[in-house]
């Protein structure tokens, strides 16, 4: 949703708030009922008119940016330039994942490298990329869903799957609490439907216990990762032994 479509919905909003009908509202602006609804329905609004209608309203352009971020709807999922912007600089990406593990500056001051001066302009870009609001004193709030997923197929997956995945298996899994369970067998499709869905509420999990210790401070939390992966895979290692399905046919 766009920013013009966000300020016309919260216009909306406040017009219902103050019991201000669509006909008074053209009558203080001399305009007529049918422009008024017009310009709602088709969400046609220029900079002078808005201000008009907020003068009507006694609200400020500030007052009504707030209301459209109240009803903002969160970010379920980025978009291929936000994601692309993201991996393509290591320092943003790892700006993201503090803000979104709720690092406070002077967390981020004790672990990173950053200066006042960088971390500023790494939350500013963050905010222009639209997945952070930036507040005064850097504080943020986010505009992603708690539990946003990356695109997939998208550019942030595709680092996952080329780098970062092979070094997350390259580390042995030996200290607490770390933990690798490899498993492999046949199903049925039922089965592994029913299989899948339990990933996903362990999945829903996951996201609802960052959510509890989100509060705490970071030196009482430690980063984890999850991986949840489950497909249909068979080892090359035993393709020399394996029929083709020709061969299998011609058995049957």
């Amino acid at each position: 949703m766009t920013l013009r479509i966000e300020l016309i919905d919260a216009l909306k909003r406040m017009l219902k708030q103050q019991g201000l009908t669509y006909a008074e509202l053209a009558d203080r602006l001399t305009l007529s009922e049918a422009t008024v609804k017009r310009v709602f329905s088709q969400r046609s609004l220029n900079l002078d008119r808005l201000e008009q209608i907020c003068d009507v309203l006694g609200v400020g352009l500030a007052e009504l940016s707030a209301e459209a971020n109240r009803h903002r709807e969160p970010l379920a999922e980025l978009s291929v330039e936000q994601e692309t912007e993201l991996v393509s600089d290591p320092a943003l990406l790892l700006a993201l994942y503090l803000v979104l593990n709720r690092f406070s500056e002077a967390e981020v001051k004790q672990r990173y490298k950053f200066t006042v001066a960088e971390w500023t302009l790494l939350l500013t870009r963050l905010d222009r990329l639209g997945v952070i609001e930036l507040q005064p004193g850097n504080k943020c709030r986010l505009r992603t869903a708690r539990n946003f997923r990356w695109r997939r197929n998208g550019p942030m997956q595709a680092l996952f799957q080329k780098r970062l995945l092979p070094e997350y298996f390259a580390a042995p899994f030996e200290d607490e609490p770390s933990q690798l369970i490899l498993l492999s067998g046949m199903l049925s499709e039922r089965a592994a439907h029913h299989l899948q869905r339990r990933m996903q509420e362990l999945a829903e999990e996951f996201d609802l216990l960052l959510a509890q210790d989100a509060a705490l401070p970071a030196d009482q939390r430690q980063g984890l990762s999850l991986v949840f992966a489950c497909r249909p895979w068979s080892l090359n290692l035993f393709d020399r032994y394996r029929k083709t399905r020709a061969q299998e046919a011609s058995n049957a």
